[in-house]
C-alpha cells in the first residue's frame, strides 16, 4: 500500500510509512484508478480507492451532547450499578473509535485495541483531530495497536467492563454505511475467532462483558448474556462473569 500526500516532507507522513512499510507519493498519477491507498492532504488522513473514501469523523459526533448520551444503548449497556468512580472499558475491536466516544463523552475512562495497523492509524489522526474541539472527551480514550486476543489478558486488574464489537457488516443497511466496510473488508474480515476472543475477554476478569450484535444476530460463540438492551437494528449483550 502507499501514500499519497501533498507535503512528502512531513514528519508524521515518513514516520507512518515507516510504520506500515509503504511508500509515499506526491504525485496522483503515481496512484492507479482503483488502487487502495493513504491518503494524507491538507491535514487529514483517509483510506481511499476509486471513489470510496473513509476518513474517520470523531470530532464531527452529533450525538454527545448529554440527554442524547443518557439515552444510548451503548451506554446504558456498559453501567456497573453501586460502582465508585470512572467505569473502565477496555474496547477490545475499536474500529474507528465510534462507540469509543460515545463512552468517553458519557465519563468512563476507555482504553482501545485495534488489530489493523492502518485502521488505527485513521482512528489516531481522527483522535488528534478531536482534541483541538473536545479535549476533555479525548482524554479519557487511549489507543494501542494489537491482537485483543493476546492483549486482553494483560487488562486484569484493571478493565471493569469488556466491550467487544466483532465485525459483522449484514446488520448494516444504508449505503453509506455498505461503501464504508467495503474499503474496511480490503483490510480485515469479518470475526472468525468467535471462542478466542469471548475467552480473551473473560481472561481480563471484568465484572462485565459487553457485546454488540444485529437485532436477530446469533449469540457471540453461542454464549446466552444475562441480559441484553435491544434497539431497532442492534442489540448490545451482558454477560456477567461468575
Amino acid at each position: 500500500m502507499r501514500i499519497y500526500t501533498d507535503d512528502p516532507t512531513n514528519e508524521y507522513v515518513r514516520d507512518m510509512a515507516g510504520r506500515l512499510i509503504c511508500d509515499i507519493t506526491d504525485k496522483e498519477s503515481d496512484i492507479a484508478e482503483d488502487e487502495l491507498h493513504i491518503s494524507y492532504v491538507a491535514g487529514t488522513l483517509s483510506l481511499v480507492k476509486g471513489s470510496l473514501t473513509l476518513t474517520g469523523e470523531l470530532e464531527s459526533r452529533r450525538r454527545l451532547s448529554k440527554a442524547n448520551l443518557e439515552k444510548e444503548l451503548i451506554v446504558k449497556a456498559c453501567r456497573i450499578r453501586n460502582h465508585e468512580g470512572s467505569i473502565r472499558v477496555v474496547d477490545a475491536t475499536a474500529g474507528l473509535g465510534e462507540d469509543s466516544i460515545l463512552l468517553a463523552a458519557a465519563g468512563f475512562d476507555v482504553r482501545m485495541i485495534e488489530y489493523n495497523p492502518v485502521i488505527c492509524e485513521l482512528l489516531k489522526d481522527s483522535m488528534k483531530r478531536a482534541a483541538e474541539s473536545m479535549s476533555g472527551v479525548i482524554s479519557r480514550m487511549s489507543l494501542s495497536a494489537g491482537d485483543s486476543i493476546e492483549v486482553l489478558p494483560t487488562y486484569e486488574g484493571w478493565a471493569d467492563v469488556v466491550y467487544l464489537d466483532p465485525m459483522f457488516p449484514e446488520r448494516n443497511k444504508s449505503s453509506l454505511i455498505k461503501k464504508k466496510f467495503q474499503l474496511l473488508h480490503n483490510l480485515e474480515s469479518p470475526c472468525a475467532s468467535e471462542h478466542e476472543l469471548l475467552e480473551a475477554g473473560l481472561a481480563a476478569k471484568p465484572k462485565k462483558i459487553v457485546i454488540k450484535r444485529p437485532l436477530k444476530g446469533p449469540y457471540l460463540d453461542g454464549v446466552k448474556p444475562d441480559y441484553s438492551y435491544t434497539g431497532k437494528a442492534i442489540r448490545f449483550d451482558c454477560i456477567i462473569p461468575r
